[in-house]
C-alpha cells in the first residue's frame, strides 16, 4: 500500500511553466508519466523546457498563454486539449509581484498583480472547469484535479508586498469556493501555500545581505527548494487525494506556525 504516482494517461496543464516552480511542477508530473502542457507568454523558454522533458523520456506540449487576456485563456485551453487531450489536472501557477509600500502602489501596479494572480487564476480555472464539468456529466466517476498555487503571503501579511498578499488571500478563498461548487462534479480543488522557496528568479536576492537577513528570521534559517513541494504536488494531483477538497496547505518549514 502506498501513494499512487503513476500518471500515465493523464493530461496536466501547468501555467507559468517557463521558470521557477512552474517548470519544476511540469518536470515532476512528466516524470510521473503525465503528458504535460506547458503554458506561459515566454514560449521560447517553454520550448527549452519541452526539450528537457522529452530528453528524459517525457511528453510535453507548448501553448502560448497570457492569463491577463481572457481571449488568450480560452484559446490556450482549447489548444491544449486539441494538442494533448482532455485536461485531467490543472496546476494554476502564474504569479507576479511588486515590492513597495501600500501608499506607493499605483493603479497600474495594482492591476499588474491582481490581473495575473487573482483574475487570471480564476478565469483559467473557470475555463478548465467548464470542460471538466461537461465530461463529468457524461461520466460521473471521472476525477479531475485543480491545484491553485497560493502563498504563505495569502495567510499572513508580509512587508512591502501588501497587494501580493491581498491577491493570494483571494486565491485561498477562491479555492474554497471552487471546492464547494465543483466538488459534486468530481473536481477536487486545493491550494498549496509555499513559503520562501529559492529559485533562479530569487536566488540572487537570497544571496544578498537583505536576503540573508530574511533567511535568519525563518524558523530553521533556510529557504526551501523547489523539490520540497514534489510530494505535496503528487499527492494533490493523484487519486490518493480523493477525500482532499478545499484544503489550503502550507509548505513553509514552519513559517506560519510562528
Amino acid at each position: 500500500m502506498g501513494i499512487e504516482v503513476n500518471f500515465e494517461g493523464k493530461i496536466a496543464l501547468i501555467t507559468g511553466a517557463s521558470s521557477g516552480l512552474g517548470a519544476r511542477f511540469a518536470k515532476v508530473l512528466a516524470q510521473a508519466g503525465a503528458q504535460v502542457v506547458l503554458a506561459s507568454r515566454r514560449t521560447e523558454r517553454l520550448k527549452e523546457l519541452r526539450a528537457e522533458i522529452e530528453a528524459d523520456g517525457g511528453a510535453a506540449h507548448v501553448v502560448s498563454l497570457d492569463v491577463t487576456d481572457y481571449a488568450s485563456i480560452k484559446s490556450a485551453i482549447a489548444h491544449a486539449e486539441t494538442e494533448a487531450g482532455p485536461i485531467d489536472i490543472l496546476v494554476n501557477n502564474s504569479g507576479v509581484s511588486t515590492t513597495q509600500r501600500l501608499v506607493d502602489v499605483t493603479p497600474e501596479d495594482y492591476a499588474f498583480v491582481m490581473d495575473t494572480n487573482l483574475r487570471g487564476a480564476f478565469f483559467v480555472a473557470q475555463e478548465t472547469a467548464k470542460r471538466m464539468i461537461a465530461r463529468a456529466k457524461g461520466d460521473p466517476a471521472k476525477q479531475h484535479r485543480i491545484i491553485n498555487i497560493a502563498s504563505v503571503a495569502g495567510l499572513r501579511v508580509l512587508p512591502q508586498i501588501g497587494v501580493y498578499c491581498m491577491s493570494k488571500a483571494g486565491v485561498v478563498q477562491m479555492t474554497k469556493a471552487m471546492a464547494v461548487e465543483w466538488g459534486k462534479y468530481g473536481i477536487n480543488t486545493n491550494a498549496i501555500c509555499p513559503g520562501y522557496i529559492s529559485t533562479e528568479i530569487n536566488e540572487e536576492y537570497f544571496a544578498s545581505e537583505q536576503g540573508q537577513k530574511l533567511i535568519g528570521m525563518l524558523p530553521r534559517k533556510r529557504p526551501g527548494k523547489p523539490e520540497d513541494l514534489d510530494g505535496l504536488l503528487l499527492l494533490l494531483a493523484g487519486e490518493d487525494s480523493n477525500f482532499i477538497n478545499g484544503a489550503i496547505i502550507s509548505a513553509d518549514d514552519g513559517m506560519t506556525a510562528t
